[in-house]
């Protein structure tokens, strides 16, 4: 989340809206997860829970390799960035490998960099830099 809100102006200058971060986690830790990063008090980083993995489910994003064991609980989502542009879906990124399931050791392709990248790659005329 840090690189997303240190990225905040160069994210805006490419048109997105709003960045919504959420987990398979209950309402109330997402809240105290935003109170303790700041994002509770703007609103271009929201934070949300998914507390039964319903929507990480439909999406096709539920981790459910069995390990190594230091990939926490099996169920969770998988580290991933969506792109969504009017309501479609432009670009999916997702940060696993079949030795790092849960992207914890390389997260890079869901990080601010690589998708401020990645959506410029989409359409470089209109994503130039200004």
């Amino acid at each position: 989340m840090p690189g997303y809100l240190q990225e905040t102006d160069a994210l805006k200058k490419l048109g997105i809206d709003e960045v919504i971060i959420y987990c398979v986690n209950d309402g109330a830790v997402m809240d105290a997860w935003s109170k303790d990063q700041g994002t509770d008090k703007q609103t271009f980083v929201t934070l949300m829970g998914d507390p039964s993995a319903v929507f990480t489910k439909t999406i096709g994003m539920e981790m459910i390799h069995p390990g190594p064991y230091g990939v926490g609980i099996i169920g969770r989502c998988k580290r991933f960035a969506l792109y969504v542009e009017d309501g479609t879906v432009k670009l999916v990124k997702v940060s696993e490998r079949s030795d790092d399931p849960a992207g914890d050791d390389d997260p890079s392709a869901t990080l601010a960099p690589a998708m401020i990248q990645a959506i410029k790659e989409l359409d470089p005329l209109q994503k130039m830099e200004l």
